[in-house]
């Protein structure tokens, strides 16, 4: 394999030597690596996406015809996604954007080797293996923010494989690049992952890699779409005549979604704070076990809207005659997702915050029995608006949901809704969820590659 690798490169060096152009020849061996690494993401998001798919489909049918047996089976899946992720590769728990924003960070010539921690090969097995181990066992986590991460890996990798000629291209870069695409595969949702990577991601002007980042994204998503077809992550919901007055429940929503999102942000944090505390192995067995007999039994006992990624609450809501959800489904999904996030277990956010906040817009919606336009339009800004509260990204929440449902008459509704949820947030934390692990990420890596870096002087220093 290494022979075919160093053959590959001699005849790409060979062909672009006879390139006289020096300018283009720099740009086009520049522009390869993104192109390549998009390719690759565009598949590995689409394999990942009928993964995770068919699992929560398999889930679903095993439930209906023998619901009891999750007593066993979400307790099983919940300590071997958790063992799996604290056992290979402590890195890839949780979402996966947090850890990609430390890469960022860590992308200097200082702590290069701590990105490795963060994006790699083992990353992207242990994440999709850890993720589809926890959806199917019903737990509340989407597959969005591990995509992206996995997109990170995928670039990170490439930019290492190039040859020592090849022109030198930026890491922090390239791992931004690589985010914009995970999005946009994952969701279909190209501006959606251009917004992110600028709201959330760079503080680099994007002039300095625009090309880059669209281009990243525009292949990976293409790639998506290609192989799973021009679909839109939700669909068409109707939103035509809505009331003038509208505004007034929308902000009324965004209120409640942003202090819920940033509320349930805040709980999770302190749940992992508590977690460090566990001086005994056995402690963390008995949590992970705890947790999955709660969303055993709430799905069981309450409702199966308990378990997944709350796509099916979206759906339904925006589709059906359904559309108001019990009063407890917010609760639920939100106790849900705090503890199967709170295992220690691959599984993003994204999608379960959006279920939230749909389930939050619908029971408003009912209890100011606004039609069935107004209730789709309130539903989709509750889901801006949850986002908005667990990412501080209220662009990117309300870019996102405008390509999922393709409903540009209503963007100034979204950007509203994602706007004056950010505010609210503010009343519970400053910060946003992936900012606060983060820090902590960073903490952790920089400690162990400093206390690392001490013991190494001392063993090198001589005897006297």
């Amino acid at each position: 394999m290494k022979n075919i690798v160093v053959k590959i490169r001699a005849v790409f060096k060979k062909a672009f030597d006879r390139i006289h152009n020096e300018k283009l020849k720099i740009n086009l061996l520049q522009a390869i690596p993104f192109w390549v690494a998009s390719l690759l993401t565009g598949l590995f998001a689409v394999l990942y996406t009928k993964l995770f798919t068919l699992l929560e489909s398999l889930r679903s049918h095993v439930f209906q015809h023998y619901g009891w047996i999750f007593f066993f089976i979400t307790p099983l899946c919940f300590i071997l996604a958790w063992r799996l992720v604290k056992v290979i590769s402590p890195y890839s728990r949780g979402s996966g954007i947090p850890q990609v924003m430390a890469a960022i960070e860590l992308a200097t010539p200082k702590y290069n080797l701590l990105v490795d921690k963060l994006l790699s090969l083992r990353i992207i097995i242990v994440k999709i293996i850890s993720t589809l181990l926890m959806i199917f066992g019903g737990g509340v986590i989407g597959r969005e923010g591990p995509t992206i991460q996995i997109a990170g890996s995928i670039f990170r990798k490439i930019n290492q494989l190039l040859p020592p000629w090849w022109p030198k291209i930026s890491k922090s870069n390239m791992i931004k690049a690589g985010a914009a695409a995970g999005l946009a595969a994952a969701f279909n949702t190209p501006l959606g992952g251009v917004v992110f990577a600028v709201e959330e991601l760079t503080k680099t002007h994007i002039s300095f890699f625009k090309t880059a980042l669209f281009t990243a994204v525009i292949i990976a998503g293409l790639t998506a779409q290609g192989l799973l077809g021009p679909y839109l992550y939700i669909g068409y919901p109707n939103v035509n005549n809505i009331s003038s007055w509208i505004f007034f429940s929308v902000i009324l929503v965004a209120i409640i979604c942003g202090v819920a999102g940033s509320a349930m942000a805040k709980l999770m944090l302190a749940i992992l704070q508590w977690k460090t505390t566990f001086k005994k192995g056995i402690h963390q067995y008995i949590f992970v076990i705890i947790s999955a007999l709660i969303v055993a039994s709430l799905a069981f006992f309450v409702n199966e809207r308990a378990f997944g990624s709350g796509k099916e609450i979206m759906t339904t809501t925006l589709f059906t005659s359904d559309k108001y959800v019990a009063w407890y489904i917010p609760f639920i999904r939100i106790i849900d997702q705090v503890l199967s996030f709170t295992t220690g277990s691959a599984g993003g956010v994204f999608a379960p915050a959006l279920g939230a906040g749909a389930s939050i817009g619908s029971l408003i919606s009912s209890w100011l029995h606004l039609s069935d336009t107004d209730t789709n339009l309130l539903i989709l800004c509750g889901m801006v608006s949850f986002l908005t509260g667990v990412t501080r990204t209220p662009f990117t929440s309300a870019i996102l949901v405008l390509e999922m449902t393709d409903r540009h008459s209503v963007i100034f509704h979204l950007m509203l809704a994602g706007m004056a949820s950010s505010l609210a947030a503010l009343l519970i934390d400053k910060h946003s969820l992936y900012e606060h692990l983060k820090h902590q990420y960073l903490v952790e890596l920089i400690k162990e590659h400093d206390q690392k870096a001490t013991h190494k002087e001392h063993e090198e220093q001589p005897a006297i």
